[in-house]
């Protein structure tokens, strides 16, 4: 037990220990900050003018599977899509969460329900707030870009993992005349997301987005502690660099003795 009285994880790295002793001062009340993020500032923006059109938000949380290499991207995806939902129902706004895989469209139903019902709307809340709209990369964009033009959404937002269908559907998004906000980590389609995009979370960025919205201590202090271990790794490698450069391999010696 920490000394606030809840269960810690039994881990035993020097890494893990340091998030467990960030976590236990964020509960302690000493919580980290992170740097604002434009993109996820404007999600209730986006919402707020979408209420006041009478038009709804769509959302995606990428493309890929809960089993792939990827899922981080679609999980980060679905924890902006908690957010979104809970601020959908708090204004009585409209909400379409297309999804392409059948994993998942469980998720997000499961997510978009619990959010109307935690905001006390559960009886606003519809079955067609989700909608699994194909298994074939292409075949979701086009059907994606169709559905935001037919329901003229004043909104979009896509976060999550992204191949070849994000310009086309992204350039659908633009053409509705309502705000997009997208964000993903992978590298390849950031340059199509950030020219179709008012806002556009790059990289990172998307890990962070869940505790930056719920600002929960807890989750605050992780991206704290990884944050810190990477830049201890980037010291270290500089250093072994330079300290190679001038002949002496300490750094190296000392991490194979590890």
């Amino acid at each position: 037990m920490n000394p606030i009285g809840k269960e810690i994880p039994n881990v035993s790295s020097s890494d893990n220990r340091l998030i467990i002793y960030l976590i236990i001062r964020a509960r302690q009340g000493k919580a980290p900050s992170i740097r604002r993020l434009p993109g996820l500032d404007a999600i209730e923006e986006a919402v707020g003018r979408a209420t006041e059109m009478g038009r709804p938000v769509h959302f995606s949380p990428g493309i890929v599977e809960l089993t792939h290499e990827r899922a981080p991207q679609t999980l980060a995806g679905l924890s902006v899509l908690s957010y979104v939902a809970s601020l959908c129902a708090k204004y009585d706004t409209g909400l379409v969460t297309t999804i392409m895989k059948p994993d998942v469209y469980v998720v997000a139903e499961d997510i978009v329900k619990n959010a109307f019902l935690v905001e006390g709307k559960g009886e606003r809340y519809r079955p067609d707030m989700v909608r699994f709209i194909g298994a074939e990369q292409f075949a979701y964009g086009a059907a994606a870009v169709g559905i935001m033009h037919r329901e003229k959404v004043a909104a979009n937002i896509m976060i999550g993992a992204w191949y070849a269908e994000s310009l086309m559907v992204t350039e659908g998004g633009a053409q509705t005349g309502g705000i997009q906000i997208t964000g993903s980590a992978t590298v390849a389609q950031l340059p199509f997301l950030v020219i179709a995009s008012d806002y556009c979370l790059m990289g990172e960025e998307i890990y962070a987005a869940s505790a930056y919205l719920s600002k929960d201590p807890t989750q605050l202090a992780v991206i704290l502690g990884q944050d810190l271990a990477k830049a201890a790794t980037i010291a270290i490698m500089v250093v072994g660099a330079v300290l190679l450069a001038f002949g002496s391999d300490v750094v190296v010696r000392l991490i194979n003795s590890q």
